[in-house]
């Protein structure tokens, strides 16, 4: 089964998997011999590479249904080393918007993958909204029934680039339990991406399952 989200440009050992979903350190390499040749030094890891501990009651598998909802969004094709930014920019221009409109989101903003590969991703950033749009958007931004029905959900914290050791845990927690995944998943950012620290995300991560 590929993996739920093919970027993975610093791939997780399983080690450092384990240790993440287990809630624990990893290890530190064995010391080459005293009298042999020493390795060179390892070149030190980004702070953001790895996510930050779960907390007591963050969900990891957990089965939720996903309710019926009208979002609006705006479409985007991004790549992986710009993604962060271009989301951003996507929920600015998606704010800009709802508030010439009077309408507040109903919800946290959504991150809809609809197209995943190796060099980057389609997307929809979205925001539900409770009330129908008087002047129905046009362009770049459009309004439909945002993805409903069971999923799996599970929790992220930390930066964006550090989710691709949370999505190797997912793939790992599907393949364990022969779950294939639907061709498309969401990211709810139960922080506000724009006004939170960028290191200390908290993004609930939805994938539906066939």
């Amino acid at each position: 089964m590929p993996a739920v989200r093919p970027r993975l440009r610093v791939a997780a050992s399983a080690v450092v998997t384990a240790a993440w979903m287990a809630g624990l350190a990893v290890p530190a390499l064995a010391q080459a011999p005293s009298g042999g040749p020493k390795p060179a030094p390892a070149m030190p890891e980004p702070k953001s590479v790895q996510p930050a501990m779960p907390q007591p009651g963050d969900a990891f598998g957990e089965e939720v249904t996903l309710p019926d909802r009208t979002i609006v969004y705006l479409k985007g094709h991004t790549n992986w080393d710009t993604a962060f930014d271009t989301l951003l920019d996507a929920f600015k221009s998606l704010n800009d918007y709802l508030a010439k409109q009077n309408v507040k989101p109903a919800g946290p903003y959504l991150t809809i993958y609809t197209e995943t590969d190796d060099t980057g991703f389609s997307f929809q950033a979205a925001a539900t909204i409770a009330q129908p749009l008087a002047n129905p958007p046009k362009g770049d931004i459009a309004t439909d029934k945002g993805p409903s029905g069971k999923a799996l959900k599970f929790v992220h914290r930390g930066s964006y680039d550090s989710m691709d050791t949370t999505y190797e845990a997912i793939t790992n927690y599907l393949d364990d339990r022969q779950l294939e995944a639907k061709d498309l998943f969401i990211e709810e950012y139960a922080s506000d991406p724009a006004k939170s620290d960028p290191n200390n995300l908290v993004v609930n991560i939805y994938v539906p399952v066939k």
